[in-house]
């Protein structure tokens, strides 16, 4: 399958488009092939995984430089027609003029979309010894700080360009409500288009966030099978769902599942369920 030849102003735009009402599914490719595959399908959009592309390397999640995200991001970005949102980790930077950079090296491989966690990275400690605080997430006013960068990095590119406020208290050992909606609506006053807490679950917490950004989008994150379909999503005001390294570690499920029964029985059913091979051939 070749992509369709949409320019990168037309992906964007369509990008906003999806956000004005409604919610739709975004789902996370790791590669080329799993981007296309996903195209081929109806998806509207797509947004990349640190943690699958980080695995297809052979690398843990985060494990990637910032200049192999980016060269990611330009594959990705140019390998369909459908906006891309990038997973851009922290902005690979502690401070604010080094996120502001890092994002105008993002908008100018082809997204649609940046996402920017507040979380402290490994990476960002080690970098300087002077410790961007003591927990597991930036100050509140140098996360601010951040996004307020971020944003004036897309700004000056032309502005269409989405940028995805990410507050990561569930996800560093943090589940408080109260901390998280704080967060994200000081990013929506920073100038986030669209805001999005990982890790949030029940209809209760969902509510809460939407609530506290209207009229600005929430993005909800789904890595699992759990009690809520997409129509009472839908219905709690979320506008887009993605699924982060999920559809990753279900291929990665199949595949190890498979190998394993190799190596330890010398059995071939784990072969059962593969994908035909003319099938493969004739989407791609």
């Amino acid at each position: 399958m070749t992509p369709s030849p949409a320019t990168t102003a037309e992906k964007r735009r369509v990008f906003r488009e999806l956000h004005e009402s409604g919610c739709f599914v975004i789902p996370n490719p790791w590669d080329v092939g799993s981007a296309r595959y996903l195209q081929s399908l109806g998806f509207k959009a797509l947004a990349s995984t640190s943690s699958g592309a980080a695995w297809s390397q052979g690398l843990p999640d985060n494990g990637l430089s910032r200049g192999q995200v980016l060269e990611h991001l330009r594959t990705m970005a140019a390998a369909t027609d459908l906006p891309l949102n990038a997973d851009f980790e922290n902005g690979f930077a502690a401070d604010a003029a080094g996120v502001g950079e890092s994002v105008r090296l993002a908008v100018e491989t082809g997204v649609a979309g940046v996402s920017i966690e507040d979380s402290i990275s490994a990476r960002d400690r080690a970098a300087d010894s002077r410790s961007p605080g003591d927990g597991p997430l930036f100050p509140l006013e140098m996360a601010v700080e951040r996004v307020r960068a971020a944003r004036r990095a897309i700004d000056a590119a032309g502005g269409d360009v989405m940028l995805i406020g990410r507050a990561e208290c569930f996800l560093v050992g943090l589940p408080d409500i109260e901390m998280t909606v704080t967060r994200l609506k000081a990013y929506a006053e920073a100038g986030a288009d669209c805001l999005y807490a990982p890790g949030i679950k029940t209809a209760a917490q969902i509510r809460a966030v939407v609530e506290a950004v209207r009229p600005k989008p929430v993005n909800l994150l789904v890595g699992a099978p759990g009690d809520l379909s997409l129509a009472q999503i839908s219905e709690l005001g979320v506008r887009r769902v993605s699924v982060g390294g999920a559809l990753a570690r279900v291929a990665w499920g199949g595949f190890m599942r498979a190998a394993r029964e190799l190596a330890q029985q010398g059995s071939f059913d784990g072969l059962a369920g593969a994908a035909a091979h003319q099938s493969l051939n004739t989407l791609f």
